[in-house]
């Protein structure tokens, strides 16, 4: 029995036991609730900028999300996000992003507001950091673009408040995304392959994230959090037998929000990843860290934002050196997250043994 199995069967009998209660405990009528939708799209018009030549400037779609939501019940809703973006030859493709139905729950005891995804459906941490760092439109965040984990897979996760809400003043000045009084908590299984690749083996990844706010009278928009991951890496895996790299991961981060600026600092460390193409050619994972730090200022409809990555894709190679990106960016809101961002990014290795890549980018959120 592989050693994934126990905490499987455990998720689905807490799984079904909170799916049957509340299926009896609510109003199992119909929702009258109309089918609501959305379009986010990023359109950007990118130079790059190497050995003092002007290079690859071009006009792109980098990304168009298109989703549908659904209430069926008080306890039952579906969501159905489609990902349309241009790959590396200019081609268009399609893809699902999220397909899942969400459980909703009463709050009972400390949890508040406390739900459950199946389907192919958030992991625990991008779209919690997405939340403060709202410049997803430049790019993707640290550990994304560092290509450890994706923001969704296929699987089961449960998520929740701590201890109430914030106030709805807080939740309109500065975020009422995660706006849990002490923080949010997820936990869930999954594939463990994103959900831009088939699954290759036969082994699931368990994710959590836990972020505590722990004085939210006092300073609301501190928050600590760490996010885990124990899982394997999604390489080919024809018998149980058959080695399969290690993935696991260890972030903590330090933030806060506030009407004004919101700054993060995270460190991570880890073995592996999820494609499992941090790995030797025995497939035995290396071991990975680094770390990010982001700030950006708001004032009005402008935002002016800063971030330094430094990432190093194998601690035991002396001759690796760390990965790092500096980025900066000015944006202004016209209005419905309808934003307009202008910035530059730069990925460097202190030796110059490969020459830096400058990126200049002009990108229109649209958001409908």
């Amino acid at each position: 029995m592989r050693r994934f199995y126990p905490g499987l069967i455990g998720l689905y009998i807490m799984f079904s036991c909170y799916v049957s209660y509340t299926v009896s405990a609510s109003d199992d009528t119909l929702s009258t609730d109309p089918f609501t939708f959305n379009l986010l799209g990023f359109l950007a018009y990118q130079g790059q900028l190497s050995q003092g030549n002007y290079t690859n400037n071009s006009f792109m779609v980098n990304r168009v999300y298109f989703t549908v939501r659904k209430n069926i019940y008080k306890f039952l809703s579906v969501r159905v996000t489609t990902d349309v973006f241009q790959d590396t030859t200019g081609n268009m493709e399609l893809k699902l992003k999220y397909v899942y139905a969400n459980f909703k729950f009463d709050d009972f005891a400390f949890f508040t507001r406390p739900y459950i995804e199946a389907g192919m459906i958030h992991t625990p941490w991008l779209d919690f950091e997405e939340a403060i760092n709202t410049n997803r439109m430049q790019g993707t965040m640290f550990m994304e673009r560092n290509k450890l984990f994706a923001s969704s897979d296929i699987g089961v996760a449960a998520f929740t408040y701590l201890g109430g809400e914030m106030d709805d003043n807080y939740k309109k000045i500065v975020s009422g995304a995660y706006a849990g009084r002490y923080g949010s908590l997820v936990l869930g299984v999954y594939n463990g392959s994103g959900y831009n690749v088939a699954e290759a083996n036969f082994n699931k990844s368990i994710e959590a994230r836990l972020s505590i706010r722990p004085i939210p009278d006092i300073i609301p928009g501190l928050q600590l959090s760490y996010l885990g991951i124990f899982g394997k890496g999604n390489t080919a895996q024809k018998a149980l037998t058959d080695l399969v790299p290690d993935w696991t991961a260890n972030m903590g981060m330090i933030s806060y929000e506030s009407e004004y600026f919101n700054i993060t600092g995270e460190y991570f460390t880890g073995s592996g990843n999820a494609t499992g193409s941090y790995a030797s050619a025995a497939k035995v994972a290396t071991k990975i860290d680094g770390y990010s730090v982001f700030a950006m200022g708001k004032m009005a409809s402008w935002r002016l934002f800063a971030r330094y990555d430094s990432f190093v894709p194998d601690t035991d190679a002396k001759t690796l050196e760390n990965n790092n990106r500096v980025i900066v960016g000015l944006g202004y809101d016209l209005g419905h997250s309808n934003i307009l961002l202008l910035d530059f990014d730069k990925n460097y290795l202190k030796s110059k043994a490969s020459p830096d890549v400058n990126l200049v980018k002009l990108t229109m959120q649209l958001n409908i």
